[in-house]
């Protein structure tokens, strides 16, 4: 089989010209495709008028050799690689004890399914509960403004990506097609088969609570064990007489202790408890770069027209989404983050008296408006001091954003076109924004660093050149935008585990390692072969 890329062909395409194209790029004749199949397909709009579609096909021959003798050195017609995942372990018979895996969110997931594959069994604890109990809880706060801090966006099965836009991409280098190995384990879950095609699929959150749901009945009926509402409050660390640490066990909030040589600690970005419990019992931790600013929405229609022209809401296109970048005179950078398009934004905190922000679509993505959130790089120079800087400077912010907004869970909002002017707002105006509970009209410039309002004020209408529109008056910023990724690295070597705590194995977007669903699930894979080698080989 070969496969051929960088096929293009018009938005508006035949049912039949992508046969025509195959055989016209080959140079053979019809009688000589057995047959083809679609691996991906991207679209180009960078030219409004005529975007195009483009394609990596799978295509069988007649006779595959002398094709590729005739391509040879040409990088768009080559062999199709193996893409198969292969498990390299299998677990023993005489297993002494089962691997835990703390944390349900992609990460946790993966890392929960390749041990439960191979035969370890693992023993996974979440602080959260299931999945369907979990969103009613989310909704207690989108709703009725009642926070539970242990069931909401970012706590419960599935992980702070069960509430997002479900995006199944990512940049990581990715020589083993490990994201492969992802996308393939949800389309058996139950997600649309088109993810394993599109260049930039997604889920959206309902699709994605019935999927985690499938996923945990097979990691159970693979022997896996689920304990939710089981919170790991502190860890049974041995010390060596030559000062080696290791692992023993866990210690649950009610005071159970549960034994264990290999625990994956994949506890997603926002357990702040967490991590301090780590910090104190001197597992090796760092301060890491992470970004701050607010949530944006315009009209999804406004963005459809900018980005797509006469296609906008074309049914292949979809909802038109966005990525976006200015360097700022004074030095920082201010980008667009976990754009949502036909999507809303949401409250995502998991603290009382706190606000934080957060996007998330459903799979259709025919909400009203589109966000994005709009956030400034930061680094530890930015907060000094211990480890765990960042997090309190998170605290700081996202409570200031709560006392702000009333106090109600409500987030503090402003028109672009006074935030751009220096004004408080004191009303709305076209764009109504999505946020529940609500939002408080007010002035964001106190809500984050000097420096970070400066960098967003420069930017706006330097996106507005990209973007027509994009810094139109009525457009809403809603504050806070705190939890772009962990504010820490939990240090690991090459063999995926703790610098200085054998058999921890710090993993996902919580440790420092992944951002976004893919990239945690393929680093959840890699870890979990680790913990395997590892059991293997004691």
């Amino acid at each position: 089989m070969l496969r051929l890329t960088e096929l293009k062909l018009p938005l508006d395409h035949g049912p039949d010209a992508l046969h025509a194209a195959i055989l016209e790029r080959l140079r053979i004749p019809a009688r000589d495709l057995v047959s083809f199949a679609v691996f991906r397909r991207a679209h180009d709009a960078r030219k409004k008028s005529a975007i195009t579609l483009i394609y990596s096909v799978d295509v069988t021959l007649r006779d595959e050799k002398a094709v590729l003798s005739r391509f040879a050195g040409d990088a768009r017609v080559q062999p199709t690689p193996d893409i198969g995942y292969r498990p390299g372990t299998r677990a023993p018979e005489n297993l002494k004890s089962r691997p835990i895996v703390i944390g349900t969110g992609p990460c946790g997931l993966f890392a929960a399914l390749i041990l439960a594959q191979a035969g370890f069994k693992p023993l996974i604890l979440d602080r959260g509960k299931v999945v369907r109990e979990r969103t009613k809880d989310t909704w207690g706060l989108w709703r009725r403004s009642v926070l539970d801090p242990e069931s909401n966006v970012q706590f419960g099965e599935g992980g702070a990506g069960t509430f997002s836009d479900g995006k199944l991409y990512s940049q990581i280098k990715d020589p083993r097609h490990l994201g492969r190995k992802v996308l393939t384990e949800f389309v058996a879950a139950g997600a649309p088969s088109e993810i394993l095609t599109e260049a930039h699929p997604h889920i959206g959150t309902f699709r994605l609570v019935k999927m985690v749901e499938n996923m945990r009945t097979s990691i159970e009926a693979l022997g896996g064990e689920y304990r939710f509402q089981s919170r790991v409050d502190d860890l049974d660390i041995e010390t060596g007489a030559d000062g080696t640490r290791r692992i023993r066990g866990v210690v649950l909030a009610n005071g159970e202790r549960i034994a264990a040589d290999h625990v994956v600690l994949a506890v997603g970005h926002s357990a702040r408890d967490t991590f301090h419990m780590l910090y104190d019992r001197g597992v090796a931790i760092e301060a890491k770069p992470f970004s701050i600013g607010f949530r944006i929405e315009h009209p999804q229609s406004l963005i459809d027209r900018a980005r797509f022209g006469k296609f906008a809401r074309n049914k292949i296109l979809g909802a038109a989404d966005y990525k976006l970048v200015h360097h700022s005179s004074n030095g920082r950078t201010v980008y667009s983050f976990c754009m949502c398009p036909g999507g809303t934004v949401v409250a995502a905190t998991s603290e009382a008296g706190h606000v934080a922000t957060n996007g998330m679509s459903q799979y259709s993505r025919n909400e009203r408006n589109a966000n994005a959130g709009i956030v400034v790089g930061i680094t530890p120079v930015d907060y000094p001091g211990r480890a765990l800087a960042g997090i309190d400077l998170q605290r700081r912010l996202e409570k200031h954003a709560f006392v702000v907004g009333g106090g109600t869970y409500a987030a503090p909002g402003q028109r672009v076109g006074d935030f751009l002017a220096g004004r408080p707002s004191t009303a709305l105006g076209e764009v109504v924004p999505s946020y529940r509970p609500g939002v408080m009209p007010t002035d964001l410039s106190d809500c984050l660093p000097d420096y970070a309002i400066a960098a967003i004020r420069e930017a706006l209408p330097a996106f507005g050149r990209q973007i027509p529109g994009f810094a139109m008056e009525d457009a809403v910023l809603t504050g806070v935008e705190t939890r772009t990724s962990s504010p820490i690295r939990i240090g690991r070597n090459a063999d995926f585990e703790s610098l200085n705590t054998k058999g921890l194995y710090p993993a996902g977007e919580g440790a420092g390692f992944a951002g976004g669903i893919l990239s945690a699930g393929v680093d959840g894979i890699k870890v979990a072969e680790a913990v395997a080698r590892n059991i293997l080989e004691a």
